[in-house]
């Protein structure tokens, strides 16, 4: 039988290394033409490695944990089907591993559905249209997984011994005596590392200013809840609100296109089109998913492309040339509670706006107080090239927009 070596697929270009976060497959095992043999963590995604052809694992070249480049030797397999010796164990496994007959399922559901022994049935239960999460998969896990043996991980051995010693020292329980004060290291994933370089980048290299506004919502929730039905029953996704957003906040790069620019060197790079990214947060960090060409998909276009990224970006499928360019960028602190912030603009771009919660508020109109669903709004710019009129009026066009979302239709 031929020998074939597995090496690290060609990563992208702005992709110079990259994780071997676990193998799929260990030595003696058999393996599939197209099954995953191990994944591999970049600064954006996680790639797997499939495997060329039928066949055995005869040795694993690079351990877990490694840093790997384009091209490196990883595994080798042994061509042709597996010897029946080798079947047996396969088969014995065959309910641990993540196989779910026609359920599709991304890197990090791969993991969860191994680790936590999921059957076949088990995945395919709480599968939607084929596919799987992360998040769906941790759900019905909870019940198979021990909390003992889950607080004994996390314990130093130090402290567990010394539960049955009469000389236990202070750094080692808490001032009542009970609970430990052990510190656990933790190394920052790739992609964290990735985003704290990042913004990082961002506030060492740019003159950032924050400007604010409020928006009354009524006029933008009255007509969400009159169409939402029909919207979702035409275009089968929910009518959210980040498409509004989205479609005001190209109105407003329109009239102001000076945010809508970058900063090379000391040139000013004007772009004439919308790649808006929109902040997803994932169990492994933040991502930016991109709309391309927004201003051409229309609010339904976009809550597609939206629920699309955030299926995605839970089950790890979310693919690197999404994650690429942009140029302005919108991020939502209202779904977790956040009331106002001062968002970090994700170079090289020059702005981006953040959404808040929306809250009833106390508003004068027409002379009257009354209560409202009010949004605070907060655009971060680049002081460099952006003046504060241009800042805070392409804020008011938002705001303009969002009142009176006929402004949208009319382009007024």
């Amino acid at each position: 039988m031929s020998v074939v070596e597995i090496r690290v697929p060609q990563l992208p270009e702005s992709v110079a290394d990259a994780t071997l976060v676990s193998w799929r497959k260990q030595p003696g095992e058999s393996v599939s033409r197209e099954e995953n043999l191990a994944d591999l963590e970049t600064d954006k995604v996680v790639l797997e490695v499939p495997a060329p052809l039928n066949g055995v694992i005869r040795e694993l070249k690079v351990q877990a944990g490694a840093t790997v480049k384009s091209g490196e030797l990883l595994a080798i397999i042994e061509a042709g089907a597996a010897p029946e010796r080798a079947a047996a164990p396969e088969q014995a496994k065959a309910p641990e591993r993540a196989s779910a007959g026609s359920v599709k399922l991304g890197p990090a559901a791969a993991r969860v559905a191994e680790e936590a022994r999921l059957s076949d049935e088990q995945i395919a239960a709480v599968a939607r249209e084929g596919r799987v999460s992360k998040a769906d998969l941790l759900a019905a896990a909870a019940p198979r997984i021990a909390p003992a043996p889950q607080a004994a991980a996390v314990q130093p051995a130090a402290v567990s011994a010394a539960k049955s010693a009469p000389s236990l020292t202070p750094r080692s329980v808490a001032a009542t005596g009970g609970g430990t004060r052990a510190d656990r290291r933790v190394p920052m994933t790739r992609l964290r590392q990735r985003v704290a370089e990042r913004l990082i980048a961002a506030q060492s290299n740019a003159a950032l200013l924050t400007t604010f506004n409020e928006v009354d919502m009524s006029a933008v929730i009255v007509l969400r809840n009159r169409y939402k039905d029909a919207f979702e029953k035409k275009h089968g996704v929910k009518l959210g609100f980040m498409g509004f957003f989205v479609q005001a906040a190209i109105e407003g790069l329109k009239r102001f296109p000076i945010l809508n620019a970058s900063v090379e060197g000391t040139d000013i790079v004007h772009h004439d089109y919308y790649d808006v990214g929109v902040a997803v947060s994932t169990e492994r960090g933040l991502m930016v998913p991109v709309l391309r060409n927004a201003d051409t998909l229309g609010i339904a276009g976009v809550e597609q492309r939206i629920a699309d990224f955030a299926r995605q970006a839970r089950d790890g499928s979310i693919a690197l040339e999404d994650l690429s360019g942009g140029t302005f960028s919108i991020t939502n602190g209202g779904v977790f509670g956040s009331m106002l912030s001062t968002p970090i603009v994700n170079a090289p771009q020059s702005a981006i706006l953040g959404m808040h919660k929306t809250q009833e508020r106390a508003v004068v109109v027409n002379g009257q107080v009354v209560a409202r669903p009010v949004m605070y709004l907060a655009v971060t710019y680049d002081h460099r090239i952006i003046d504060g009129r241009d800042a805070v009026q392409f804020l008011v066009t938002i705001k303009d927009c969002l009142e009176d979302p006929g402004r949208l239709l009319l382009g007024v």
